[in-house]
């Protein structure tokens, strides 16, 4: 079944390649159309999704992944449309010289071909990948996750019907409908038919995939995200900013999940940061500094400063120092973001400069990393790793360059 899968999606990215912006613009509008035209059979068919999630108890932070509403849906119509506007990557000149021997070069942007992404329990990123895909001049393979198999399946039928209304291959857009272990390893060892491998997991999934993978892949890894207080901080700002980094939507890759805390800002300003946090309905894994003044909190171990929660949980750290902090965060970090609040703006760029993560904020909160804020539309992932692209990835990422060489005739001698 894969392999069908594999030669399909070939042939399709041969013809997707060539076609035209206004052609790739117009699938996308027919699209949209479709997800809102069937906005109420998507929302029955992610019922059905949540029923069983509920049944296998998973998360809340999960079931809000993978819950739909009509925002949610409208959203995801939103961003195809907002993908119409972003300027089509596929033959942009990136650079063209003639050389000595007369013949002219250009360094061109050109599709990958077949982009493979494995996801978990987020219906919308069947409607985002599809459309990052088309608009880049990719064919694209979509393995989600069980917990949002019907979800995935009404998505993609809306965005198919679309494809084949703009006069494109419906097949420019596939989903392997078997959510076992051994598809998914399958699929990362097709080489043959897959030209790039995308995961949007967790840890399992990437280690899976670093282990296993015959594919090239970009690592869109977890997100142990932190962020740190130092001892100058703004305290108009401080609370509404992490309890914006956590609570907002805990079960996100960008959510906050250490929160580092300078030693001096505790003493002359108090805890009010952690109270409001446990007000929220927050699990706190408590610094061993503050265990006698949380003692119904536990204190935090090296697991929990590693770990990518996806709840209503955090880990606090305090330190004595920036360097302090950017020790820890280094340490700890899985290189997703990062964020300091300070008013001092050479501590903010000394901090910026010192952390080697894929985004960095200087007041702010990290619910921020986002390909649509960003001004990249849709997004396929965030790169935590350094080739061929880092941070939020959107249509450009999806791209590769080449060469076209102009000449007159000439010979190398």
């Amino acid at each position: 079944m894969l392999q069908k899968i594999g030669i399909e999606a070939k042939k399709v990215s041969k013809i997707l390649a060539s076609i035209s912006e206004e052609q790739k613009n117009e699938a996308l509008q027919a699209m949209s159309n479709n997800i809102l035209k069937d906005i109420n059979y998507i929302l029955d068919e992610n019922q059905k999704d949540l029923i069983k999630g509920k049944e296998e108890a998973i998360t809340d932070a999960l079931t809000d992944r993978l819950k739909l509403n009509s925002e949610r849906v409208k959203s995801m119509a939103d961003g195809l449309i907002k993908l119409i506007k972003q300027e089509d990557p596929v033959g942009k000149i990136e650079k063209e010289w003639t050389g000595e021997n007369g013949l002219h070069f250009k360094k061109i942007r050109f599709p990958f071909g077949v982009i493979g992404v494995i996801y978990e329990a987020r219906p919308n990123v069947t409607s985002d990948v599809g459309g990052l895909c088309l608009k880049s001049g990719n064919a694209s393979i979509l393995r989600g996750s069980s917990y949002s198999l019907n979800s995935n399946r009404a998505v993609l039928e809306s965005l198919r019907e679309g494809l084949s209304s703009a006069g494109l291959p419906p097949t420019s857009i596939q989903l392997i409908e078997e959510t076992s272990r051994e598809m998914g390893l399958e699929l990362m060892k097709l080489t043959k038919y897959v030209d790039l491998l995308i995961p949007r997991g967790g840890k399992g999934l990437i280690q899976s995939m670093v282990e296993n993978a015959t594919v090239p892949y970009i690592l869109d890894g977890d997100g142990n995200v932190h962020l740190y207080i130092h001892e100058d901080a703004d305290t108009e700002k401080v609370n509404r900013i992490v309890i914006n980094s956590k609570v907002q939507r805990p079960g996100v890759c960008n959510a906050l999940e250490t929160l580092v805390i300078n030693s001096k800002y505790l003493k002359e300003n108090g805890s009010s940061v952690i109270d409001e946090l446990l007000e929220n309905n927050v699990e706190i894994f408590i610094d061993k500094s503050l265990s006698k003044e949380y003692p119904d909190c536990k204190v935090a171990s090296r697991e929990d400063y590693l770990t990518e929660f996806h709840d209503y949980k955090i880990a606090i750290k305090v330190v004595d120092s920036l360097d302090q902090a950017i020790v820890h965060i280094n340490t700890y970090s899985s290189g997703h973001t990062e964020s300091i609040l300070t008013k001092d703006h050479r501590v903010g760029e000394r901090f910026a400069n010192s952390i080697d993560s894929s985004v960095v904020f200087i007041n702010a909160s990290t619910r921020f990393t986002d390909g649509e804020v960003f001004g990249l539309g849709a997004e396929i992932g965030i790169s935590t790793q350094k080739l061929h692209v880092r941070g939020p990835m959107g249509l450009e990422a999806l791209t590769s360059e080449r060469y076209i060489v102009k000449g007159d005739g000439q010979i190398r001698e």
